[in-house]
C-alpha cells in the first residue's frame, strides 16, 4: 500500500522542504515557470501533463510536458506566470494559496491532457535514464519515464523525478547522484 501523498502531513512537509527556494525564486525575476499539477484520478494521486501540440513551431512540438510558459510583463511571479499559463493551455483554475511551492525557475499549444497516477510513476518498469554524448564527447544521463505512446523526458522528466522525491521520499529513490534534492 502506497502512502498519502497528498495528505496535509504530506503538504507540510513539501512546503516546509520547499520554503527557501520559494522565497528566492519569488524575489527574482524569471524568463519562464511551470505548475506540476497533483491531482486524483479515480481516488489515486496523479500528476497532470501535457502533450504540446504537434502544430507548433519550434523543436518541442509533440513533447509531453507540464502547464506552463514564458513570463508575461505583467506577471507578479513566477507562481503567477505558471497559474496564468495552465488556465491558457488547459482551462484549470488553480488558487494560488494551493501552490506548495517552487522547485526551481524553469490553448492550440496542447493537443492533450493526461495525469499518470504516483503508482504508476513510481514502478521500476515504467523508469529508464537516457544517456547523451554530444560532439566533444561529454556524456550525461537524464530519466526517463514512459507511459504508453507517451515518453516523458527532458527538463519535465527531471521536474517529475524532483516532484516523487519530495511526494515519496521513502519510496522513490533515484538513480542517479546528481539528481537528488538538497537536503535528502
Amino acid at each position: 500500500m502506497l502512502p498519502d501523498f497528498l495528505s496535509a502531513e504530506g503538504e507540510r512537509r513539501c512546503r516546509r522542504l520547499l520554503a527557501g527556494a520559494t522565497a528566492r525564486y519569488r524575489a527574482r525575476p524569471a524568463a519562464a515557470a511551470v505548475l506540476v499539477p497533483l491531482c486524483l484520478v479515480h481516488g489515486a494521486p496523479a500528476l497532470l501533463y501535457t502533450l504540446r501540440s504537434s502544430r507548433l513551431a519550434g523543436k518541442h512540438k509533440g513533447d509531453v510536458s507540464f502547464p506552463g510558459g514564458k513570463c508575461d510583463p505583467t506577471d507578479r511571479d513566477v507562481v503567477h506566470t505558471a497559474l496564468r499559463e495552465t488556465l491558457e493551455e488547459v482551462g484549470l483554475l488553480v488558487p494560488e494559496q494551493h501552490v506548495w511551492g517552487i522547485l526551481q525557475p524553469v490553448s492550440d499549444q496542447v493537443d492533450e491532457v493526461f495525469a499518470l497516477p504516483l503508482a504508476h510513476l513510481l514502478q521500476a518498469q515504467n523508469q529508464g535514464y537516457t544517456h547523451f554524448c554530444q560532439r566533444d564527447h561529454s556524456q550525461y544521463t537524464l530519466p526517463v519515464f514512459l507511459h504508453g505512446p507517451h515518453r516523458i523526458w527532458g527538463l519535465t522528466a527531471i521536474i517529475t523525478e524532483f516532484t516523487l522525491q519530495l511526494l515519496a521520499p521513502g519510496t522513490y529513490q533515484p538513480c542517479l547522484a546528481g539528481f537528488r534534492l538538497p537536503g535528502s
